[in-house]
């Protein structure tokens, strides 16, 4: 994936199956493709812990009722990434959990939640983000607190039990660093072994994605009085 390059290819559904050491899953988004991109993504995750294979097996009923992220963005930009899920069913989600991974060869094999693999041979670092997350995030909607558990799985993140008829919604701030045009993708799931699975009302592994592009341009920015660095809104044109 280069910086101005197209992702490989665009998922429609995704899937996340990987056993942490800590808790890590994702939440449901879409199905077919992107189930299994997702799952190539993260099989090689590893083993994990006794308290996962504790965790109750069967399948749980979510509804993504919130999925928003800019598809227009700018180098430098901070954006908000928002996913919302309901527990339709009646049974208590053992652990809402989700994934994020860019698509493509490189996204997948990347060890970062919003970055790629760089191919080339001889790099120290060959993970490389389009986007950094802020500190202190992800965060529940609303909440001043973090509100996902970071797991093994560094593209997973654990965001506990969510009783029926419930919603959460959760929160990443992000910072594009690279330019270029990505496929982002994002899944839910219900627990960390793998007995339990999430699914929507139509059966199906719940996922998404964003098609996104990061310009060259940045934002225009000022330094507050408080010392933080904000985006100046541009001017809307009058109407006639």
């Amino acid at each position: 994936m280069g910086g101005a390059q197209t992702p490989w290819y665009v998922p429609a559904g995704l899937r996340g199956n990987c056993t942490n050491a800590r808790r890590s899953r994702l939440r449901s988004l879409g199905a077919g493709a992107v189930a299994a991109a997702l799952t190539v993504s993260i099989a090689a995750c590893g083993g994990g812990s006794s308290s996962d294979a504790n965790q109750p097996a069967g399948t749980f009923k979510v509804q993504v009722v919130t999925a928003a992220f800019p598809t227009s963005q700018r180098l430098g930009q901070t954006s908000l990434l928002r996913l919302g899920v309901r527990n339709t069913g009646t049974k208590t989600i053992p652990a809402l959990t989700v994934t994020t991974s860019l698509a493509g060869k490189e996204g997948q094999t990347s060890a970062l939640p919003f970055g790629f693999r760089d191919p080339r041979a001889g790099l120290a670092q060959p993970d490389r983000p389009i986007w950094v997350l802020s500190a202190g995030y992800p965060k529940f909607a609303g909440s001043n607190t973090p509100g996902g558990a970071v797991t093994s799985n560094p593209k997973t993140f654990d965001f506990g039990p969510l009783k029926p008829g419930k919603t959460t919604e959760a929160v990443w701030k992000l910072n594009a660093v690279r330019a270029g045009d990505y496929i982002l993708l994002y899944g839910v799931d219900a627990g960390l072994s793998g007995s339990a699975k999430a699914e929507t009302s139509s059966g199906v592994k719940p996922g998404g994605s964003f098609a996104v592009h990061v310009s060259s341009i940045p934002p225009n920015t000022e330094v507050t009085d408080s010392g933080e660095v904000v985006e100046i809104e541009e001017p809307k044109s009058a109407s006639r």
